[in-house]
């Protein structure tokens, strides 16, 4: 078996204004729901820790360093996404440093803030569901399997 039979994914919440708004990405020459918007995020290489991968996927798409002090896993989604499963680790970022950017515009249409209330009609879903979770306890939701 050449393939990994589920894979595994970081997603990182940015959040300003004392939680009120959320950093979004849109995705654009990805094949992947392109024209949609999302949270910064990325498939895990292998080899890596799950606050590892989120550090790289923060310096790589929005140009900021996280200490591993300043990321907090809040909640993992085991999602079934066509004929592929995944699962999705969900982290709250407190702190970095840098100035957020739009490190691949190949990959990245628009990259901007949003009240967590008033997010675009064209945001996926299970992201625009997990932005608006409660954060203060971990928490798992399995999405897909109906």
């Amino acid at each position: 078996m050449t393939d990994p039979i589920i894979y595994g994914a970081v997603l990182l919440l940015f959040y300003r204004n004392e939680g009120t708004e959320v950093l979004l990405l849109k995705r654009a020459g990805t094949g992947y729901a392109d024209g949609q918007w999302s949270v910064v995020a990325g498939r895990m290489d292998g080899g890596e820790e799950v606050k590892g991968a989120a550090i790289r996927e923060a310096k790589e798409e929005a140009g900021v360093v996280i200490d591993p002090s300043g990321v907090e896993v809040v909640g993992v989604m085991h999602r079934r996404n066509g004929s592929s499963e995944w699962v999705d680790f969900y982290l709250k970022v407190h702190a970095w440093e840098g100035e957020i950017m739009n490190c691949e515009p190949h990959k990245c249409e628009d990259l901007r803030w949003f009240n967590i209330h008033e997010l675009p009609v064209n945001t996926i879903p299970y992201v625009a569901e997990s932005v608006r979770r409660d954060h203060s306890s971990m928490w798992f939701v399995s999405e897909g399997w109906e």
